[in-house]
């Protein structure tokens, strides 16, 4: 992961505090906006960035995640545990 993007999440009662985007990894497939438009939005390169990493639950989180094909979203707990993907 050389070209990557960190975000930091601090929603109250969420177990998910850290977001990384492998830019190289994004193809702008843009099925991470199509789940969840309120965190997620693309940059002036059309690659995915965090507009709001606060904006949504934890499990629309991990589906938005989930549904990326390249799987260029990182997910981590709050001890820094790895959690999507597995």
């Amino acid at each position: 992961m050389a070209n990557t993007k960190e975000y930091t999440r601090n929603k109250e009662g969420s177990n998910i505090s850290k977001i990384i985007v492998d830019r190289d990894l994004c193809i702008t497939a843009s099925s991470c906006i199509a789940t969840s438009g309120e965190i997620w939005e693309l940059d002036s390169e059309n690659k995915a960035v965090v507009k709001d990493a606060n904006a949504a639950d934890d499990e629309i989180l991990i589906n938005s995640a989930k549904s990326c094909p390249t799987k260029a979203i990182f997910l981590f707990d709050k001890k820094g545990k790895q959690i999507w993907p597995e």
